[in-house]
């Protein structure tokens, strides 16, 4: 089954400039794909367009996910929300509520399925609960359940993000830059979380990669891109740094380099983001 499907996708936000240039490409279920690129590459662009965040230019383009189409043709289609319902996204700013508790913040992951009414009022069953207390257990953190979301590190927030995913039972993970603001150690811990569900319950990840490190550890598959349009789709093996000198030129040292250590910084939670998140 494929999972993602894209196809002649392109956007233009500014006249003459395009972010996305007739972006075509397939994803399987199961699959585990690094998207590389340097900085306005069209990476993120590409992700939103995938959860139906944003409209790709009316030329034809067509996004599906799971089966069902998500836009096309500049239009998001009216069963958008319930394939949204489907998919869980991951932000490189970790998107937490960061008053509320790392448990109640995963359990938000369930507010696409529950009552208006119970998600109105933050109100859960105990066997919701439970599952979010598991889906905290699988990435680790399950001990921090009870903690208001700002006092964790970056890495146990992204950790968290994940959980939610996890909670709303998520077929497909797209996860923009996760690691950008991490540290070496805590970006390992956030990648080998992904990879784990992806080995063991056979969730799709998308994973925005600024490192091509990343890619060629935990993906089997890396699609390139340079400028909005893909450069490589193949796999990862085959991206050394020859190659990538091919691609790239002097800008394939940007993806040789180390994570910036400086720790991601609170920002305000975007209100398609967090609906998003929700499902």
């Amino acid at each position: 089954m494929i999972a993602v499907g894209v196809s002649r996708l392109s956007k233009t936000f500014l006249p003459g400039k395009k972010a996305l240039d007739g972006v075509s490409f397939d994803i399987e279920q199961g699959e585990m794909v690094a998207l590389i690129g340097a900085s306005g590459s069209g990476k993120s662009t590409l992700l939103r367009h995938i959860a139906g965040l944003i409209k790709s230019d009316a030329d034809g383009g067509k996004v599906n996910v799971l089966g069902s189409t998500m836009q096309e043709n500049g239009r998001i289609d009216r069963n958008a929300r319930k394939s949204r319902s489907q998919i869980g996204v991951v932000f490189q700013q970790f998107n937490l509520v960061t008053r509320l508790s790392v448990l109640t913040n995963v359990l938000m992951g369930l507010l696409g399925s529950v009552p208006l009414w119970r998600g109105t009022i933050g109100y859960f069953t105990q066997d919701e609960k439970l599952k979010a207390m598991m889906a905290l257990d699988r990435v680790g953190i399950a001990d921090h359940a009870s903690k208001r979301a700002s006092n964790l590190s970056g890495g146990q927030q992204q950790r968290a993000a994940i959980a939610r995913a996890l909670t709303q039972g998520a077929k497909l993970i797209l996860a923009d830059e996760p690691i950008a603001s991490l540290d070496p150690a805590s970006s390992k811990k956030v990648m080998n979380t992904l990879e784990r569900i992806n080995k063991e319950d056979g969730i799709t990840v998308v994973v925005s990669l600024h490192q091509v490190d990343y890619a060629l550890k935990y993906c089997p598959r890396t699609i390139a891109m340079r400028d909005g349009e893909i450069v490589f789709d193949g796999a990862s093996e085959k991206l050394t740094p020859a190659f990538l000198m091919e691609l790239y030129g002097e800008e394939s040292a940007e993806l040789f380099a180390d994570n910036n250590t400086q720790q991601a910084t609170s920002t305000p939670v975007r209100e398609e983001e967090l609906a998003l998140a929700a499902g």
